[in-house]
């Protein structure tokens, strides 16, 4: 699969204006990754993305699972 691109100020969750540069800082403040879920409740906790309208979970979910994996 492709990885996904970004930019780091591009918006994943518009209704929290949430960039991929906050999703990214949020992950690299642990320094163990267990699973998606678990790091996108984490994620989710720091930045409140995904938390209004909920159309940017799949897209948040992709992003998440591509920073895990390297």
């Amino acid at each position: 699969m492709e990885p996904i691109r970004y930019e780091p100020e591009e918006v994943i969750c518009r209704c929290k204006q949430v960039t991929l540069g906050d999703i990214d800082r949020a992950l690299h403040n642990h320094t163990h990754f267990s699973d998606v879920e678990k790091e996108f409740a984490q994620v989710q906790k720091m930045t409140a993305c995904s938390t209004g309208c909920g159309g940017c979970h799949d897209k948040i979910m992709a992003v998440i699972s591509q920073i895990i994996s390297g």
